[in-house]
């Protein structure tokens, strides 16, 4: 009975690793299409180097640039989506542990969400 709840604890946690990594794709690859349709048939200039264009250098600059339908904007959430799919299956861990009633590993998803969070909040 404990077998079968954590297969499918284990078989939970890696659809929606799935799902994550299938929703960034698609934000990133219609943010793409969007830059492409958009720049038409501009030819790049190669010679200058232009780094993340101003604003998307924060969440609240990209949010801001997706309600503008910025296609640079759309690229980046894409990419924060795929950085948020592991932190989303660690917090998921903890709950799924803490529901299985097994402390060790509940305990273990939390100190690694711990320190996930402290690297995001403190790595300047």
């Amino acid at each position: 009975m404990a077998l079968d709840r954590d297969q499918r604890l284990e078989t939970a946690m890696g659809r929606m690793l799935q799902m994550g990594v299938t929703v960034s794709a698609v934000v990133v690859l219609a943010g793409g299409i969007l830059y492409l349709v958009r720049a038409g048939g501009a030819r790049p200039d190669y010679a200058h180097f232009r780094g993340v264009p101003p604003g998307l250098n924060s969440v609240s600059g990209i949010l801001n640039g997706l309600a503008h339908w910025n296609a640079a904007a759309l690229i980046a959430f894409g990419i924060l989506l795929l950085i948020a799919t592991p932190i989303c299956r660690v917090i998921f861990g903890v709950v799924g542990f803490a529901l299985l009633g097994d402390r060790f590993f509940a305990g273990v998803s939390l100190v690694v969400l711990a320190i996930l969070l402290a690297s995001f909040l403190f790595s300047r």
